[in-house]
């Protein structure tokens, strides 16, 4: 049985297009904020690409690239800058940031209705509590896939492995709420984890998220299972998946090593930030 491919690139080039459409009928136009400190390669051309998306689909953006070795009392003020600019709807601050500065500080500074990565302690507790908030771009675009695909989760067993801040912790979290596309048993693993495979063999939806190249073989994988590689890993110019690609073969749902879950991560922040700008208008 080969798997069927969960093909984020066409969904995100969807959801832009909705999106971009959406735009045209607001009062307002949508504005991100990206703030850049210092000159490291990934988060440059992940910043670059955010801005391509936002002129494709008819979002200003606004950006702001500091030196390497800014302070955090500057870094505070341009956080404080876009807090207060009715323009910017939504905005980032790219991590990681260089050594010299907080960036739990950094990210608490950020105005949580203007968090547009959802990872505001405010906003990772209104998802802990179910209500309403900007959701990390991750988990939200991981489970937009499992819902287009019609990949049954509620009920079901999910099991993550990872528990970082970016996709591990949110996703178990969105998983186990009552909603649709969720509702699920929610079993967290990492690597510190001796034997992973006799939790992933359990599950009917594996979320790897542990930035560990393929981490997950066929061995480890229920036949029929879905399986989502939200993790990667640049090897020079290479982007390598936490799902080896030969899991394909044993899977009935699996995501693609390029394609999958970064571009729909992309779609997400735009849709947080139109998200933002409506509930600014109310």
């Amino acid at each position: 049985v080969t798997a069927v491919l969960l093909d984020g690139q066409a969904l995100a080039d969807k959801v832009k297009n909705e999106i971009a459409s959406q735009i045209e009928h607001l009062s307002v136009t949508p504005g991100l904020g990206t703030i850049l400190v210092g000159d490291d390669p990934a988060s440059h051309s992940y910043v670059g690409a955010k801005i391509r998306d936002c002129e494709e689909v008819g979002i200003t953006s606004i950006h702001e690239h500091l030196p390497a070795d800014i302070d955090q009392e500057a870094l505070v003020a341009v956080i404080e800058r876009f807090n207060s600019d009715p323009q910017v709807h939504a905005y980032i601050v790219q991590l990681p940031l260089p050594p010299q500065l907080d960036e739990e500080a950094a990210l608490r500074a950020i105005h949580p209705d203007k968090d547009a990565d959802g990872l505001h302690p405010i906003n990772l507790g209104r998802l802990v509590m179910g209500v309403d908030g900007p959701v990390p771009c991750t988990p939200r675009g991981i489970q937009m896939m499992l819902e287009t695909y019609d990949v049954p989760v509620e009920g079901r067993h999910v099991c993550v492995i990872g528990r970082g801040l970016t996709i591990g912790r949110p996703m178990a979290l969105l998983m186990a709420l009552k909603r649709s596309t969720a509702n699920a048993a929610v079993t967290v693993v990492h690597t510190g984890v001796a034997d992973l495979g006799k939790y992933t063999r359990q599950a009917d939806v594996i979320i790897a998220a542990a930035g560990v190249p393929n981490l997950v073989t066929p061995d480890m994988v229920k036949p029929g299972a879905a399986v989502i590689g939200g993790g990667l890993t640049r090897e020079g110019k290479r982007i390598l998946s936490d799902v080896d690609e030969s899991v394909g073969e044993v899977a009935g749902w699996v995501t693609p090593r390029l394609g999958g879950v970064g571009p729909m991560t992309r779609a997400m922040l735009l849709k947080n930030t139109v998200d933002a700008a409506i509930a600014n208008t109310k």
